[in-house]
């Protein structure tokens, strides 16, 4: 394992002032020679039982709890009430302090534990209302079978907590009671449901860009809005489904035929053009400012457009604050899956690969467990094995005895932000003054007073505008004409999102736990209403095996608008379609688009777009989004299943793992020559250009070419576009000087003023994703477009064309590299920049030193890089850093189950300085995989250790 080295400064979020308590105690301590061993005391004192026999209350037989050597845990039992309790005492053991963070952050109770710091976040997520959606999804939505299968889990869960105190549960309660008598309360199956929310939200789709675009108006035309966010290249990156109609209610994939001419048959089958729902809706030439909210250029336009920018500014920095377990919205979320026929693999059967691109974490999001029926029954439904989620049950991404499936996240755009007219007593809609919907909430303070808050909700959605003082005096500068109702107090942001309508998702995970078949997993994914996720499948029926893919989710049919900027709220031509008092229509299941046994032979999914809007023919006739990932991962994917099964060649479970890995840069391929060919004087810049000739364009770990690459890439980016966006885009304490122009007579000259950025690092922009790769390709035809001139700074001269840039970006590369990495460029490395620390999300982010240390590991030098299919995100805007990561990695063989493989990102255990807390990361960083028993016979022959639980 690598040293626990110094990681660089993080955001300090949630430093409790009580824990500073701790540090003083164990210097205290450690001065009579104590600390070493207090320290490790209660880092083992939490360590889990997992061999022998334990008694839990609620069983109505044993349960077996097999784990191999990496603490992998299977699990046996004769009903589906003892597995699923067996399954929440076994994630409790492992992960419990993990669990009470997230139910605290769900339910908006972050302060309970974290003190003062945590009100404004928790007043947020009582605004949104997590809980409560989850309580009524509880109430009126779920089946009874699913309300039983997590009351068991929550029994489960309670049964591990009795009689423990705070050291028996994790290192990190411990450190908590040393200041406090903290005490975990009893987990409830709503404590479960509510997970869910936070996994949507981190997932929600284009509701960053909405924000962006809005911010950007406040410097940018329409156009150069537009150009910064380009139509889908449709005629270069295949989307999910090649085509299909909505024919009597029902979507039909086209060229599905099990059994046809092979993966070479989709080779240009993605479209012609950017057209349907990717078509910009800006005022192309347009030199005026954008006006974000679309309305009619009057004077009530304008002051509502004031009031949404100043809003909008505050709202960023509300988000930026919200933790994000899954990773930074808006920066690269993605993730891979792709699934080959068994006519195209070595195996006969189908392969299937995922890995989803999350946030890096530990312990890591996932945690890998079997849960198998010793004879699958009514009594006993289950076997089957995959990635959980810690405090819920069931298994989100795995496979059953039957099929296989993955997850990617469609990017469906199910937000929308509404500016709302206000008045003291409510909110103006249609011309009329409506009541606001209100609640009370009670925050309470670990250390301090309760705070109370109101949440005022309009027929759009919670205010989320409410929450800052800021927020509160949004719109106040807005005049008031004769052609729209009195502004009142002004305006404020309404939240429109789909999951904070109940639904039904945690039943969609038990019934695809179980599924047999193709219509039994689609009839399963209607009830995926949130997040809405692309589900691949496999299965081994008949010669080949089958493949299929399905598009689930709740996916809203808007009125007026396209989703692109925020609406007008006061307008009910801006409300979504289909239903009275505000409730919307969404789009059919029905019409959801699908795919099963494509004549290519395979699908790949990795957030490009699913198919291509429009009215034309083989054209999808709604809008799922308009903020696609831009295809630069799915079309290598594509390409490099094309290349290995040409010429009838197959494809084998190690080929599926090194397309995985794979760090091929599609913007170095573009660039790299372009910069070849740039002269320069500087010798050593010329000796940093030379690194370029003769490289392949990938990312590995060790390459001093793809380090140069990247810090040039990062310059081109910043001189062309960051320098040019306004200051509530650019990372937080960037400054630059600015020309104002003078409010005074016209003779006066503008002045200059010092400007610095307001983003957090991991939402800044540019982030260098492959929306910025779309950007750069088409700019890059036009060697004078304005984005490439530059005023002079550090005896730097101006710039004026693309040439000129990118030399200056060269130049100012070369100079970075040698501060970051020295000067002798032989000891330049791509994996010396581009490093992962695994931070504790709670104390190792923002806890005293000492936890960090005890908590964090790494850092880690690795390959890959934005975009890439071995993507290992980072922003561009900020650094290096790697900022989202493929959280773990599988591939399911449907031939040989148990020659499936898979890998975590970090280990079983939450618990540190356990065996088993990151023993999977080097080889993860590595791209090895390991074996995945799942039969009877296969899980004992890896079985280390077996635990036994009782009645």
């Amino acid at each position: 394992m690598p040293a626990n080295e110094t990681a660089p400064p993080a955001k300090k979020r949630g430093r409790r002032a009580r824990l500073i308590v701790l540090v003083l105690v164990l210097a205290l301590l450690t001065g009579f020679g104590y600390g070493t061993y207090w320290s490790m005391d209660n880092v083992r004192a939490s360590f889990p039982q997992a061999t022998g026999t334990l008694k839990v209350p609620g069983l109505t037989g044993t349960v077996e709890v097999k784990r191999d050597s990496h603490g992998i845990p299977q699990l046996y039992a004769d009903n589906d009430d003892d597995l699923f309790r067996a399954q929440g005492f076994v994630h409790a053991q492992d992960r419990f302090w993990e669990m009470d963070v997230r139910r605290h952050m769900t339910s908006g109770r972050l302060s309970e534990m974290f003190g003062p710091d945590q009100v404004e976040t928790d007043a947020f997520l009582r605004t949104l209302g997590w809980r409560q959606v989850a309580q009524a999804e509880y109430d009126t939505k779920l089946s009874a079978e699913t309300k039983k299968y997590l009351q068991a889990y929550a029994d489960g869960v309670n049964a591990y907590l009795k009689g423990k105190s705070g050291k028996d549960l994790s290192v990190e309660h411990s450190a908590l009671k040393l200041s406090d008598d903290y005490q975990p309360e009893q987990w409830t199956p709503v404590d479960s449901v509510a997970w869910l929310k936070a996994m949507a939200w981190d997932l929600r789709g284009n509701m960053q860009d909405e924000i962006d675009r809005a911010l950007m108006s406040n410097k940018l035309t329409q156009a150069q809005i537009d150009e910064l966010y380009p139509p889908y290249p449709f005629d270069r990156n295949k989307p999910i489904v090649d085509a299909g109609k909505i024919d009597g209610g029902k979507y039909a994939p086209q060229g599905a035929a099990a059994g046809s001419t092979g993966p070479g048959s989709g080779k240009g089958s993605g479209g012609g053009g950017a057209t349907g729902s990717q078509a910009s809706t800006g005022a192309q030439g347009s030199t005026a400012p954008a006006n974000p909210t679309g309305l009619a250029d009057d004077t009530t336009a304008q002051g509502a457009t004031v009031g949404l920018r100043n809003s909008l500014t505050s709202l960023a920095k509300t988000l930026d604050k919200v933790p994000a377990i899954l990773g930074p919205n808006g920066s690269g979320i993605g993730s891979n899956s792709w699934v080959v026929s068994g006519q195209y693999t070595t195996t006969g059967k189908p392969l299937l690969a995922n890995d989803p691109h999350l946030s890096p974490q530990l312990p890591s999001v996932w945690y890998q467990m079997g849960l198998h029926c010793r004879a699958v029954s009514n009594q006993c439904k289950y076997d089957v094995a995959g990635y959980t989620f810690s405090g819920m049950p069931g298994v989100v991404i795995g496979h059953n005895a039957d099929i296989a499936w993955g997850m990617t996240n469609l990017g469906a755009d199910v937000t929308d932000l509404y500016l709302e007219q206000v008045k003291p007593e409510g909110y103006v809609y249609d011309g009329k003054t409506v009541p606001f919907t209100t609640r009370e909430e009670v925050i309470k303070i670990a250390g301090g007073k309760s705070k109370k808050i109101t949440v005022r909700t309009t027929n759009n959605g919670p205010l989320i505008s409410d929450r800052s003082d800021e927020l509160g005096t949004v719109g106040s500068r807005a005049p008031v004409s004769s052609s729209a109702p009195d502004r009142g107090n002004g305006y404020a942001v309404a939240l429109r999102w789909t999951a904070l309508d109940p639904g039904k998702s945690m039943d969609a995970v038990f019934s695809l736990n179980r599924a047999k078949d193709f219509p039994s997993f689609r009839a399963a994914a209607r009830d995926f209403e949130v997040p809405s996720q692309n589900l691949i499948y496999a299965d081994s029926k008949g010669q080949a095996g089958n493949i299929g893919y399905q598009a689930p989710g709740r996916i809203p049919i808007r009125g007026a608008g396209d989703g692109r900027m925020p609406a007008p709220g006061w307008d009910s031509k801006y409300a979504w379609k289909g239903g009275k008092d505000g409730n919307a229509g969404y789009i059919p299941q029905d019409e959801m688009p699908y795919d099963y046994n494509p004549a290519r032979g395979y699908i790949v999914t990795a957030n490009q777009a699913v198919v291509e809007s429009g009215t034309g023919a083989g054209k999808y006739p709604y809008v799922l989004t308009t903020d696609w990932g831009y295809g630069a991962r799915s079309q290598r994917i594509n390409d490099l299943i094309e290349a290995k099964t040409k010429d009838n060649g197959k494809i084998s479970t190690d080929d599926m793992r090194t397309m995985q890995m794979d760090n091929g840069s599609e913007i170095a391929a573009l660039l790299t020559p372009m910069l070849a060919k740039i002269e320069v004087s500087d010798p050593d810049v010329r000796s940093a250009q030379k690194l370029l000739e003769g490289w392949n364009y990938t990312q590995e770990p060790d390459s001093a070419a793809a380090a140069y690459f990247n810090a040039v890439w990062r310059n081109i980016l910043k001189l062309s576009f960051g320098d040019k966006m306004p200051k509530e885009l650019r990372i937080e304490g960037s400054c630059m000087n600015v020309q104002e122009e003078s409010s005074g007579p016209v003779d006066d000259l503008a002045k200059t003023v010092r400007e610095c950025g307001a983003r957090d690092a991991d939402s800044a922009q540019p982030d260098g994703g492959d929306r910025w790769f779309e950007v750069v390709r088409r700019l890059v035809k036009d060697e004078k477009s304005a984005w490439w001139q530059t005023p002079a700074a550090r005896n730097q001269p101006a710039t004026a064309t693309r040439d000129q840039l990118f030399a200056r970006a060269m130049k100012d590369a070369r100079w970075e590299l040698t501060a970051k990495l020295g000067k002798d460029q032989s000891t330049w490395s791509w994996g010396r920049l581009h490093q992962l620390t695994l931070k504790n999300q709670t104390i190792g982010t923002g806890g005293p030193g000492f936890m960090q240390w005890l908590l964090n590991r790494g850092p880690w030098n690795l390959g890959g890089g934005e975009a890439t299919v071995n993507a290992t995100g980072w922003n561009a805007s900020s650094g290096y850093g790697v900022t989202w990561v493929p959280s773990m990695r599988m591939v399911v063989n449907l031939n040989d189950l148990d020659k499936s493989r898979w890998i975590n990102l970090t280990g079983a255990s939450g618990h540190a300085y356990h065996d088993n807390y990151t023993d999977q990361t080097t080889m993860w960083a590595k791209g090895e995989l390991l074996d995945w028993p799942f039969g009877k016979e296969a899980v004992d022959k890896a079985t280390t250790e077996t635990l036994t639980l009782k009645p």
